[in-house]
C-alpha cells in the first residue's frame, strides 16, 4: 500500500474552523504525518454543524481526515512542553508547525525558535494586521458580494461556499511546502505568515476586478446568473432540468449553436448588432439577445434529449443538482472515482468520502477517516516523546493529556 508522496514528513497542527485544519489535512492525504492537538474535551470546531444525531460533527470527520489526535491540556505548562517536544523531533522531517492560533505567548515564533532553531511555522491570520477575520467577513469586504445574485435586487448576495478559507488552506500548504524545500538548501527555519483577507485581495487583483476600478474607472456590476466576459448561462428544458451552458471558447461557442441548430439565426443576429459573435466580449455584450434564441430551443426539448446533443457536439454544460441530487446521480461523487472511498468513522459510522483529489500516477493514498478526539495520544506520548508507561500514567491520571 502506498504511503504517499510525503511520507516522511510531520506537521505539528494547531488548528479550528476552516483554513488551517484544511492546510493540514491537505498534506496528510498526502502521505505527511500531521498531529492535532486539541485542548481536553475538544476545540472549537469538535461540535461544529452539521452533526449527526448523537451530536458527533461531521465537519470534524471532513476536516481532519488522515491525520493523527493528541488530546492534551494547553493550559498547563506540562501540556504546552509537550507540545514544544513533539516541535522539536530528532530529524530533518520535524520542526514544522502550521497553526491559526494567534502568535504570541508561547506560540510566538521567537518563543518556539528557542525549542527548534530552524523551526518551520506557518501562522494563518484574519488580517495582516492581526485582526479577526472570517470568510463571511472578508468577503463582503471586497466586492464580490456586491457583485453577485439578481441584478434587480440592490443587495448583496452572500454564498455558502468559504471560498476564501479553502484557498488561504491551500496556499498554507504550498507556503509550507516552499519553506520546507528552503529549510533544506539552506538549513534554516522561518515564520510564514497569510492573511485571509489578503488571499482575497490577492484573488480581486489577479482576476481584474482591482485594476477594473483604477484603470477603466468601472465597478464590477451584478450579472446573475450569466458567465461575465462570454456567454454563459442556466436554462430550463421542457422537464424541468436546469442547465448551465458555457461559450468560453471557440469550439464550445460553435458546439452551441451547432447542437441546437441556431447557426442561421446567430448569423441574422450578428448583423443585426453589427459586430461577430466570435469573440468573447462581445457574445457578453449581446448575452440578452442570445438567450432569446436559445431559451425556447431549451423549453422544447427534455433533458434526456439535450444531453445526446450536447455530448456529440462537445458542449460544456452541466446540470442543476442539490447535494442529496449529486450523491444519488453523479457517479463523479460514488466509489466509482477513486478519490472517493467508503470510510468507517468512530461513532459515525460507514459513509463516502473523498480522499485527496491531486491524483499521482501512483503513489496515491486511500481515503483514510478522521480520527476521533485524543486517539492517538499514547502511541505519541509514547513512540514520538519516549516517555515510559509510568510517565504517560501520570500526565493521564493528573489530567494533563486524555483519550
Amino acid at each position: 500500500m502506498s504511503k504517499g508522496v510525503l511520507s516522511g514528513m510531520k506537521v505539528v497542527e494547531g488548528s479550528a474552523f476552516v483554513a488551517a485544519p484544511l492546510g493540514g489535512m491537505t498534506l496528510a492525504q498526502l502521505g505527511a504525518d500531521v498531529i492535532r492537538f486539541d485542548p481536553i474535551g475538544g476545540g472549537l470546531d469538535y461540535r461544529r454543524w452539521p452533526i449527526t444525531d448523537n451530536g458527533m460533527s461531521l465537519f470534524w470527520a471532513g476536516m481532519n481526515k488522515g491525520k493523527r489526535s493528541f488530546q492534551v491540556d494547553i493550559g498547563h505548562a506540562e501540556g504546552r512542553e509537550l507540545i514544544m517536544e513533539l516541535l522539536r523531533g530528532d530529524s530533518q522531517e520535524d520542526g514544522i508547525f502550521l497553526t491559526n492560533f494567534p502568535e504570541r505567548g508561547w506560540l510566538a515564533y521567537e518563543k518556539l525558535k528557542q525549542v527548534r532553531e530552524d523551526l518551520i511555522y506557518v501562522n494563518i491570520m484574519g488580517d495582516r494586521k492581526g485582526g479577526s477575520a472570517l470568510d463571511y467577513t472578508v468577503n463582503c469586504a471586497v466586492g464580490f458580494a456586491s457583485a453577485t445574485g439578481d441584478p434587480s435586487n440592490e443587495d448583496p448576495t452572500n454564498y455558502l461556499l468559504p471560498a476564501w478559507d479553502n484557498i488561504t488552506g491551500q496556499m498554507s500548504a504550498v507556503a509550507l511546502l516552499a519553506a520546507d524545500r528552503s529549510r533544506r538548501i539552506n538549513g534554516e527555519g522561518q515564520l510564514v505568515k497569510i492573511a485571509l483577507k489578503d488571499v482575497a485581495v490577492a484573488t480581486a487583483s489577479n482576476l481584474g476586478n482591482i485594476s477594473e476600478v483604477t484603470i477603466n474607472n468601472e465597478d464590477r456590476q451584478k450579472a446573475g446568473n450569466y458567465l461575465y466576459g462570454a456567454f454563459g448561462r442556466d436554462f430550463v428544458s421542457k422537464d424541468g432540468v436546469r442547465v448551465m451552458i458555457v461559450g468560453l471558447t471557440p469550439r464550445q461557442w460553435k458546439g452551441i449553436v451547432e447542437s441546437m441548430g441556431i447557426a442561421g439565426q446567430m448569423s441574422s443576429l450578428e448583423i443585426d448588432l453589427g459586430y461577430s459573435l466570435s469573440g468573447e466580449g462581445e457574445r457578453f455584450k449581446a448575452r440578452h439577445k442570445i438567450a432569446e434564441l436559445v431559451e425556447p430551443w431549451f423549453a422544447s426539448k427534455a433533458y434526456s434529449e439535450i444531453c445526446p446533443l450536447f455530448d456529440e457536439h462537445a458542449v460544456c454544460y452541466g446540470p442543476y443538482r442539490s447535494f442529496r441530487e449529486m450523491v444519488e446521480d453523479d457517479d463523479d461523487c460514488s466509489p466509482d472515482n477513486p478519490m472517493m472511498g467508503t470510510v468507517t468513522q468512530p461513532n459515525i459510522g460507514e459513509y463516502l468520502a473523498s480522499g485527496s483529489p491531486i491524483r499521482f500516477v501512483d503513489d496515491n493514498l486511500e481515503t483514510l477517516p478522521a480520527p476521533t478526539l485524543g486517539q492517538h495520544t499514547e502511541e505519541i506520548l509514547k513512540q514520538e516523546l519516549s516517555l515510559s508507561d509510568g510517565e504517560v500514567g501520570r500526565l493521564k491520571a493528573q489530567g494533563i493529556v486524555a483519550w
